[in-house]
C-alpha cells in the first residue's frame, strides 16, 4: 500500500505580497503542485498593523494554493523579516572533567549551552547557526565527535526577532487555520532556495529587497557569519521618484516598474516618458534619464549600507561565491551592475533551483523565499520520516 503523501508548503507573508508555495515530497525530491500570490494587507513599515487583515491575506493565498495544487493544506514553514530581526555572535563552553571522546551529547549540551543568552526586553532566538568548534583551545572544527578533549567550545551566529512581531504573525498564521511548523529568516530561505552548497562554501551574500525591509545573510564557508536588515528597501526607490516627479506614490511604483533602470547610463539624454495625471493637472513629461538618476542614487545608496555590513563581518573581498539578489526589489533592470560595482564582486539574481516543475513564470526573484521555506519544510518531514524508520515496526504501530 502506498504510503500518506507528504507536502511541503512555504508561506511568505510579505508586506506587499503574500506568497504560497505547494510541493509534494517523493522519493526524496520536491515536486511542485501549485502556488499563490495575493496582495497583502494589515503592515505597516514593516511591521504588523492589523492582524485580522494579514489573516484576510493569508487565507486568501491558502484558497488560491490549495485551488491550483488541488490539495488540502494544514500546515506551513513561515518566512519572517522585517527591520526588528537582527543577528548577533555567541559562544558557548562546556568542561568534560577529564579527557575523553567527545560525543553526540557534548555536542547537544554546548549548542544548548550557546542558546541561552541574555536577550533585552521583546527578543526571542529564531535561529542557531553553527559557526565551528573550539577543541581544547584549537579553533576550525566542523565536526568534532570521536576527537579527544577535556574542553568544548562553540561560536555561533544567532537571529534574534521580536516577539511582539513574532506572535503576532503567528497568530494570524492561526487565524488562517493553518498550523506553524516552522517560522525561518526570510533571507536565510531565499539562500536555501537559490544557493548550492558548494557555492556557499566559497563565501556568499544574499540580499532580500523587500516592499519594506531588506535583509541580508553572509556565509563563510558553510557557517552563517552574519544576518540582518537594512531599513532602505523597494518602497523608498518609489518614495525618491514621488518626491522628485511631483507624483502620487502610487504613480511613482508605476513608473519605476515601467520606466524605471538602476543606472542612468544606459539613458539617452533625448528620451522622455509621459508622467500619469496627477489630479487637475495636464499630462507632463520627465526626461529618462533624471528617471534613472534618482533610481541610481538609491541603489548605490542600499549597497553602501550591505558592503558596510559584510566588512563589518569581516567579509570584504571574500565572497568568491558573489551575491544573490533575491525579493520583489530586486527586479529593478541594471541593479545587479550597481550592485557589483559597489560590492566589487559578482552579482546575479537568486532563482530557486531544485523543485521539479518549477514553471518559467515563477522563475523570479521575488518567489524564491517561498520556495526556501517550502524546501525547509520538506526537510523537517523528510527527517521526521527518517526518525519513524528507525523507530522500528513496534514505533510505526503507534503512529
Amino acid at each position: 500500500m502506498a504510503g500518506k503523501p507528504i507536502y511541503a508548503v512555504g508561506l511568505d507573508a510579505g508586506s506587499r505580497m503574500t506568497r504560497m508555495i505547494v510541493c509534494l515530497l517523493e522519493s526524496g525530491r520536491l515536486r511542485l503542485l501549485g502556488g499563490a500570490a495575493v496582495e497583502s494587507q494589515g503592515w505597516i513599515k514593516g511591521k504588523i498593523a492589523d492582524q485580522e487583515a494579514l489573516a484576510e491575506s493569508i487565507t486568501a493565498a491558502l484558497r488560491e494554493a490549495e485551488a491550483d495544487s488541488g490539495t488540502s493544506i494544514g500546515s506551513a514553514v513561515v518566512g519572517v523579516g522585517g527591520p526588528t530581526l537582527r543577528g548577533a555572535n555567541g559562544r558557548g563552553v562546556i568542561e568534560l572533567g577529564h579527557v575523553r571522546e567527545i560525543e553526540q551529547r557534548d555536542i547537544n549540551r554546548v549548542v544548548d549551552r550557546a542558546a541561552r543568552v541574555q536577550l533585552q526586553e521583546d527578543q526571542m532566538l529564531l535561529q542557531l547557526s553553527a559557526q565551528d568548534f573550539v577543541v581544547d583551545d584549537h579553533p576550525g572544527h566542523r565536526d568534532p565527535r570521536k576527537m579527544l578533549a577535556s574542553r568544548l567550545e562553540i561560536n555561533v551566529h544567532l537571529v534574534l526577532a521580536s516577539i511582539q512581531e513574532h506572535n503576532a504573525l503567528l497568530g494570524a498564521v492561526n487565524h488562517a487555520h493553518l498550523l506553524v511548523e516552522e517560522t525561518v529568516f526570510e533571507a536565510l530561505a531565499g539562500c536555501y532556495a537559490s544557493v548550492l552548497p558548494e557555492d556557499r562554501r566559497e563565501g556568499i551574500a544574499v540580499v532580500d529587497i523587500g516592499a519594506h525591509s531588506t535583509e541580508l545573510a553572509v556565509y563563510a564557508g558553510d557557517s552563517l557569519c552574519l544576518a540582518g536588515t537594512l531599513r532602505i528597501c523597494g518602497d523608498h526607490f518609489s518614495r525618491d521618484l514621488a518626491q522628485g516627479l511631483c507624483l502620487s506614490f502610487e504613480d511613482a511604483e508605476i513608473v519605476k516598474m515601467e520606466f524605471g533602470c538602476a543606472s542612468a547610463a544606459s539613458s539617452v539624454e533625448n528620451a522622455f516618458i509621459e508622467l500619469p495625471p496627477h489630479q487637475n493637472r495636464s499630462n507632463r513629461d520627465a526626461q529618462r534619464k533624471f528617471v534613472n538618476e534618482i533610481l541610481e542614487a538609491r541603489a548605490r545608496e542600499v549597497f553602501r549600507f550591505v558592503r558596510s555590513e559584510i566588512v563589518r563581518a569581516g567579509m570584504d573581498r571574500a565572497l568568491m561565491g558573489g551575491v544573490f539578489l533575491t525579493g520583489g526589489g530586486a527586479k529593478l533592470p541594471d541593479l545587479c551592475d550597481i550592485a557589483e560595482s559597489e560590492l566589487r564582486c559578482q552579482t546575479r539574481y537568486g532563482l530557486p533551483v531544485g523543485i521539479e516543475e518549477w514553471p518559467e513564470t515563477m522563475n523570479d526573484p521575488e518567489w524564491t523565499a517561498a520556495a526556501g521555506l517550502a524546501m525547509y519544510s520538506a526537510k523537517i518531514k523528510q527527517q521526521a520520516e527518517s526518525q519513524r524508520a528507525k523507530s522500528g515496526w513496534m514505533g510505526r504501530m503507534w503512529q
